[in-house]
């Protein structure tokens, strides 16, 4: 099963651009992000005349979250249960392999969009500390109920200075902040692994670029995208890549898909 999480930000601008990118990378599952166009809006028809189910949770102008799989997805919740939030930030559902044998395990996908949090000690980071405590623990509970598992989306955090291009002076700034990897190494500690490290990759591999001068071109960049998966799921991991290519299209989004391959015939 090969997996994906994008967050293409603004799907109203960017849908030729994930069907280009579908159509060459035709994997079961992708999560997006930043949809930013309301549930009316959302362009189910299109994914449908190329294969794809789609659940999604639209939000105008900010946010929304999408799940497109090769086969329905069940199960389907739309943000954290138990948690007050009037954003489209998280759907979740259980997919299985299109074509898999009778008995084959499902997939618990959970699609997020964490918060940006805008700067250590504002309102938003507040908001963005009590987002990431009902995550985990919900996700604890997930976690138990399916364990074959994955986390992913745009997270809005980095693991380490090797996550980031200049981790000297962007040490302690938005997505760089103690208090934001204290969260993300939480939830790896609920028996989550960073499927990205599970394999060799290139030095200075991020996901985002700042639009800003020519961040991309100087790889300026973070890595903030990312794909967690159960411990069940840890050892049927084949491959996880950070696919850079759309991020050289004409108006392209700031962040880059992530692919991770799961073998789950073993």
């Amino acid at each position: 099963m090969k997996l994906a999480t994008w967050n293409v930000n603004s799907l109203g601008v960017r849908l030729p651009q994930v069907l280009d990118w579908l159509a060459a990378n035709p994997v079961d599952v992708l999560a997006l992000q930043e949809l930013k166009l309301t549930d009316d809006k959302f362009p189910a028809d299109a994914f449908e005349a190329i294969g794809y189910h789609a659940q999604w949770f639209g939000q105008k102008t900010y946010n929304g979250v999408a799940l497109l799989s090769r086969t329905p997805a069940r199960d389907v919740i739309k943000n954290i249960p138990g948690f007050d939030d009037d954003m489209s930030r998280v759907i979740t559902g259980t997919v299985a392999l299109e074509g898999a044998p009778a008995g084959t395990p499902g997939v618990r996908v959970i699609g997020a969009y964490f918060p940006n949090g805008q700067e250590p000690g504002s309102d938003k980071f507040e908001y963005k500390m009590e987002w990431l405590t009902a995550l985990r623990r919900w996700v604890k509970d997930e976690l138990a109920a399916h364990p074959n598992l994955v986390l992913m989306g745009d997270y809005n955090i980095t693991f380490d200075e090797d996550d980031v291009w200049d981790p000297v002076n962007l040490e302690g700034t938005i997505h760089c902040t103690e208090e934001e990897r204290y969260h993300l190494r939480s939830l790896i500690a609920l028996g989550l692994t960073d499927s990205h490290r599970l394999f060799p990759q290139p030095p200075k591999s991020y996901s985002w670029w700042d639009y800003r001068d020519a961040g991309f071109r100087r790889n300026r960049g973070l890595r903030i995208d990312h794909i967690l998966v159960s411990n069940a799921l840890k050892p049927r991991v084949t491959a996880c890549t950070i696919d850079k290519t759309p991020r050289k299209n004409e108006r392209p989004s700031d962040h880059a898909p992530v692919v991770v391959d799961i073998n789950l015939a073993s």
